[in-house]
């Protein structure tokens, strides 16, 4: 499980350099503290544990926390990180909902799917090769893509599939998805879901760069996690969690989240915003981690 977890941390030195600068944490952390001077550092997207390791490497202070919903991914990022011993804590988490035991140096948060849970069909996160309609995070928890499908009437669908997917042709997807229930207990996979989005295109545009399908997936996906809710929230009560000069840094892979970041860092009076405009991969990065190419870096400072 941990091998097939494996993949290259985005954008790596650019959140090094971000958490370069780490404030000390204060005596006065309070109960569940790190021991005095050790910095503690939250990582809510843990995933197979890459960014964790970097950071842990070069501040040898540092304690950290690591989150994540998948089992997978705690699997491989307990592997990954057993070098450091207890240094590094990880729990299975949805960052929405936790609650640091103490003051924190520094909230990272790496959004969205994983190129491991991309690749695993079982997943349902790509029609790349059929795979269930599952979409969770959380393989044990939680609505499936297909119930989520089969219980929402068409227009919430198509609000749903515009909203988070930005999709013109919504309207049309999601009457042909309402015609075909159900897709809960039928055996029917992302490669169905897949054409029967395709279907709803003409068909010059069934051959692009990207899959017709692409956006709908997304919309889903977000959907069944919540996972612009749980941005929301996190925007909202990581701020409290630091302490000053404690670092946020948000790596988002769409606009939908982009947007909110930038809304919030400029914003919250708690915040001081130390990226105007976000940081992105170089050439060199790209071609080496092609997920990389989406992928933008913001980070601020929690003023006193």
């Amino acid at each position: 499980m941990a091998v097939s977890f494996a993949h290259l941390p985005v954008l790596a030195d650019l959140v090094l350099a971000a958490f370069s600068g780490l404030p000390g944490q204060p005596a006065d952390a309070g109960d569940g503290a790190a021991e005095a001077g050790e910095p503690l550092l939250l990582d809510c997207t843990l995933g197979g544990g890459g960014h964790s390791a970097l950071l842990l490497a070069a501040h040898p202070a540092l304690r950290l926390i690591g989150l994540d919903r998948d089992p997978a991914a705690r699997a491989a990022a307990a592997e990954r990180l057993a070098p450091f011993g207890d240094r590094a804590r990880i729990e299975a988490a949805n960052f929405a909902d936790f609650t640091p035991p103490a003051p924190l140096v520094g909230v990272l948060a790496d959004l969205g799917v994983s190129s491991p849970q991309l690749d695993e069909p079982g997943r349902g996160f790509s029609f790349r090769a059929p795979g269930p309609l599952d979409m969770r995070m959380d393989p044990a928890a939680g609505e499936t893509a297909a119930e989520l499908i089969d219980r929402l009437e068409e227009s919430a669908l198509a609000d749903l599939i515009h909203g988070y997917g930005e999709e013109r042709l919504s309207r049309r997807i999601a009457r042909r998805l309402v015609a075909e229930r159900p897709w809960a207990g039928s055996g029917r996979t992302t490669a169905d879901l897949a054409y029967a989005v395709a279907g709803c295109f003409p068909p010059k545009a069934r051959h692009g760069r990207i899959h017709p399908a692409t956006r709908t997936f997304q919309a889903l996906r977000i959907a069944v996690n919540d996972e612009l809710g749980a941005l929301d929230r996190l925007l909202e009560r990581a701020p409290d969690w630091l302490v000053p000069g404690g670092l946020l840094a948000v790596i988002s892979f769409h606009s939908l989240e982009d947007r909110r970041v930038k809304t919030a860092f400029l914003s919250d009076p708690r915040l001081e915003r130390l990226t105007r405009k976000p940081l992105v991969a170089s050439e060199e990065e790209e071609q080496a981690n092609p997920r990389s190419r989406s992928a933008k870096l913001r980070v601020a400072r929690r003023v006193a």
